[in-house]
């Protein structure tokens, strides 16, 4: 009986423990989060980047140390030629966007429901109940933006420091990959060893090929976007463009959310014009635009590009992202492909027998 006590005291003391472990460990994930992000965004960084240093290694004759300079190089154009397109633009437009009067976007936005209550009526249609007994505008509340602008400089005032970081970060994973893979063989189990190298050597090259589709999608649909904006004369075009590009990051939740900002954005940047004559059809233009860039998205470059990154199926990647949105909501969207490669290339050398991997993984 005693030993029976015993061994279930035994029990129960190292369940404690192994819990208290794992909540102690969550805790320290937490409090070093910033970290996490930086090697993530750096891990992503190389994945982009190891093409580029191979090509230079390769065709350029670049010793290892000046390509991968070479890269960081690129990184860093790109990244401050985002900002010096922004800069400009958000200082000349500053004053007509009101950022900092939050007095005048709340009267700006009330001036745009009042024309189309007027629209409406014009057209027969009881706008009283609809817009005006609801008492929408004085439901407006905007003193959430200075707050939101200070959370915006916060994140700023730190960008340069997670930038730093980061680029650090991903000069050793470039620099240094051989030592790391080298490193990380010397941890895995021998019975196990040939397996996963085999695994991480195809998820490094599909998930290269992944995140260099998604900057090549961003990028095409960014350039349409602003092809839209720009034909109807929208004022921040740029701005606009960039925004609702990166939106698609989310699959088909981005999109609509980049619409409807789009419209909003358009509409209040026409404000002052005839609502008729001018707002309502400059708007709806650009929704009819936007919507045939997501149709050529949707049925021609986003599979197409992502389909041979990934060398799945596009009706298998678009039930993986929603079965992923119903689980883990756009997050899970956001990353639903990644993991899916990861999950495939693993299930392949390790139940290489199974029906459902062999007709899952044949085109890998």
């Amino acid at each position: 009986m005693s030993m029976t006590s015993n061994t279930i005291a035994k029990g129960l003391l190292k369940a404690v423990a192994v819990l208290v472990a794992v909540v102690l460990a969550f805790y320290f994930l937490w409090l070093i989060q910033s970290v996490i992000i930086y090697l993530a965004v750096s891990l992503i960084l190389t994945l982009i980047g190891m093409p580029i240093v191979k090509f230079l290694k390769t065709k350029c004759k670049f010793k290892n140390i000046f390509a991968v300079i070479t890269t960081l190089l690129i990184f860093v154009g790109f990244i401050f030629g985002f900002i010096m397109m922004f800069v400009p633009l958000i200082a000349s437009q500053g004053h007509n966007l009101s950022l900092l009067n939050t007095a005048a976007i709340e009267q700006n936005i009330t001036q745009l429901i009042e024309q189309a209550s007027n629209w409406l009526e014009s057209h027969n249609i009881d706008s009283n109940r609809l817009l005006k007994e609801s008492n929408l505008s004085s439901k407006l509340n905007f003193n959430f933006i200075p707050n939101f602008l200070n959370i915006i400089l916060g994140t700023i005032s730190s960008f340069g420091v997670g930038l730093a970081s980061v680029l650090f970060i991903t000069f050793f994973f470039l620099k240094d990959r051989k030592l790391f893979s080298n490193s990380t063989q010397m941890l895995l189990p021998q019975n196990h060893k040939e397996k996963i190298l085999n695994s991480l050597d195809k998820i490094d090259h599909l998930l290269s090929r992944y995140f260099i589709g998604l900057v090549i999608q961003l990028t095409i649909i960014f350039v349409l976007y602003l092809v839209v904006l720009l034909i109807f004369g929208v004022q921040n075009a740029l701005i606009i463009a960039f925004l609702c590009a990166i939106l698609n990051i989310i699959p088909y939740v981005g999109p609509l959310i980049g619409s409807i900002l789009a419209a909003l954005l358009t509409m209040l940047s026409n404000l002052g014009s005839d609502f008729q004559s001018e707002i309502l059809p400059t708007t709806i233009y650009v929704l009819i635009g936007f919507w045939v860039v997501q149709v050529i998205d949707n049925n021609l470059t986003g599979p197409l590009i992502f389909s041979n990154s990934v060398n799945s199926h596009p009706l298998e990647i678009f039930l993986v992202i929603l079965i992923a949105g119903f689980l883990f909501g756009i997050l899970g969207m956001v990353i639903a492909v990644p993991m899916y490669t990861i999950l495939k290339v693993i299930a392949k050398e390790f139940f290489p027998e199974n029906r459902i991997v062999q007709l899952l993984t044949r085109k890998i």
